[in-house]
């Protein structure tokens, strides 16, 4: 079993002496290259595990998108409110700049779940957005992630005689909606 284990661990680490793949080409390129670094450490992460999953690649509005659709187990790597998919983003996202040398941006979707929770902030954006408009007082929602806070304030900002600031410290942080002036 050591063996099978070295043997892993010898085929997924990159040799001490090797560079990191050159970058050249347009942005669109070293998306995709990111994209196609991210796909492979999630594969083996899934094999790891012993997970089923479909890793789906795309580039959109200037960063790569990874998805993993299509097994049972993959619930399991949302956590709770997507504690577990933003420590996988992050993970992946550090895999990528030691093969690139430059820091990625790239997106981790699970199961639909940030997709899914993306159409929910942005409904929530928006009623609370035409709340304010109509009722002139302010509101403040409850303590989000960045990602969560930047498509409420995407929502909000679709609504007219309203806006958005966010206030507080991490990991209290949250989005205000207030009349404009």
């Amino acid at each position: 079993m050591s063996e099978t284990l070295q043997a892993t661990d010898v085929d997924a680490a990159p040799e001490a002496d090797e560079a990191p793949p050159a970058r050249s080409g347009s942005s669109e390129d070293l998306l995709v290259q990111e994209g196609d670094i991210a796909g492979d450490y999630l594969e083996r992460l899934l094999d790891l595990l012993d997970y089923d999953g479909d890793i789906d690649l795309d580039v959109e509005a200037g960063r790569a998108i990874v998805s993993i659709d299509g097994g049972d187990d993959l619930e399991k790597l949302v956590g709770p409110r997507g504690s577990v998919l933003e420590s996988l983003q992050e993970l992946t996202r550090l895999a990528v700049q030691q093969e690139t040398g430059v820091r990625s941006r790239l997106m981790l979707d699970i199961a639909g779940w940030r997709a899914n929770r993306r159409a929910e902030l942005a409904e929530l954006g928006r009623t609370t957005a035409e709340k304010v408009a109509a009722s002139g007082e302010k509101v403040r929602l409850h303590p989000m992630t960045p990602f969560e806070r930047k498509v409420v304030h995407d929502a909000v900002a679709a609504v007219a005689g309203v806006h958005s600031e966010s206030e507080g410290e991490e990991p209290q942080r949250r989005v205000v909606v207030l009349p404009k002036p």
